[in-house]
């Protein structure tokens, strides 16, 4: 089992986790990777979040600034009318604070040019790499980076990862899964992840790489939040290429669309405007269904859902307990470098500790120094 390491700015894990597996099977112990449990975790930057800045917050603290500049102002103008009321040193307090918020202001105005030119509109002084990221919890977030972990089931060893400064999900999936396949060198896995990664195309190009996923589909019906039946309620009848509604009435293919890339077939009946109970269904003339041009993947996936025991306990049991664990080991900063590629690098180091760890668990320390020599 070689152990190489890696230097700035390249790209993978320091230790490939075929050559964990190796030791292990060496040191005797069964190593079978079917499942891989896929998760992401927002890990805090070397970056306040002062010195972090959007379109929305750099206009707020700009309106700040100038609503105390109108105050001061107007405390100016009170001292002009009653100068006895404030006194001269408050006077000149007041000048020097007016100056100085005129210079934060221009300060300001120069980061908006900047930020203008970059692609997200998002810019970050201290790390340049880092990103303002949104949390669980409501009304909170960080400037830091979007971390993602494959970690084998059975073992609970991470398979790969990868250091993101995307704040979200949905269109992580099937790289991680390449990622896995390549690390385990396995084409036919099962991967569990949480709804913040269902996306069609994502789902689509894992089956295509071979990978089975397993994804809960967003609770997001509208319809469903106005007591009215969701797309859930109508069946699709495959061979006529129809939906059934709950009235038994048959909604047809109409035309097809290209949405945000993805190509939809729209579907409604002609019985809509005279149902009996179309109060229940849409507060539409008809009721229109939309169908992706794939979605024949998802409703397989869902069917797999469905069947499994339970994905969920399984995935949060799996790829949660990594991450506590290394943010145990990182401190409340986490991050210490800066920039995507140094960041990249000090996570494989917290990896390759973790990973070390978690074999002397297994094995112990005596047999995995063995298979180490061997």
């Amino acid at each position: 089992m070689k152990i190489g390491i890696q230097t700035w700015g390249s790209v993978g894990d320091i230790l490939p986790f075929l050559a964990l597996a190796e030791g292990l099977q060496a040191a005797g112990h069964q190593v079978t990777v079917a499942y891989i449990a896929i998760d992401g975790s927002k890990f805090k930057a070397v970056n306040n979040r002062d010195k972090n800045f959007t379109d929305r917050k750099l206009q707020a603290r700009i309106e700040q600034l100038e609503a105390n500049i109108a105050r001061y102002l107007e405390e100016l103008d009170r001292a002009d009318r009653q100068p006895e009321l404030v006194p001269e040193a408050r006077v000149s307090h007041l000048k020097e604070k007016i100056a100085s918020i005129k210079k934060q202001i221009e300060g300001f105005n120069e980061i908006n040019k900047q930020l203008q030119q970059t692609p997200d509109k998002q810019i970050s002084l201290t790390d340049p790499d880092a990103r303002s990221m949104a949390t669980s919890g409501r009304g909170t977030g960080m400037v830091g980076y979007n971390v993602q972990t494959a970690v084998d089931t059975r073992n609970h060893l991470i398979v790969s990862h990868e250091v993101t400064n995307v704040g979200h999900d949905r269109t992580q999936l099937a790289s991680m899964a390449a990622q896995a396949q390549n690390a385990i060198g396995k084409q036919d896995l099962t991967v569990v992840a949480d709804r913040g990664y269902f996306s069609g195309a994502e789902i689509l190009a894992c089956e295509k790489l071979g990978v089975t996923p397993l994804v809960p589909k967003p609770l997001t019906s509208g319809n469903r939040a106005q007591g009215l039946f969701d797309k859930t309620d109508f069946i699709y009848l495959a061979q006529s290429d129809e939906y059934q509604c709950p009235a038994g009435q048959r909604a047809i293919r109409r035309f097809t669309t290209i949405e945000h890339g993805l190509r939809w077939h729209k579907y409604w009946s002609s019985a809509c405007p005279a149902c009996p109970i179309k109060a229940q269904c849409t507060t539409g003339t008809n009721r229109r269904i939309a169908r992706w041009e794939h979605e024949d993947v998802l409703e397989r996936m869902q069917r797999r859902f469905n069947a499994w025991p339970n994905p969920a306990r399984l995935r949060r049991q799996t790829v949660e307990h990594p991450f506590g664990t290394l943010k145990a080991w990182m401190g409340a900063t986490h991050f210490l470098t800066k920039s995507l590629p140094r960041v990249s690098t000090e996570m494989s180091l917290h990896v390759l500790a973790y990973n070390l760890k978690r074999i002397m668990r297994i094995l112990g320390t005596h047999r995995l120094i063995a298979a180490m020599r061997a």
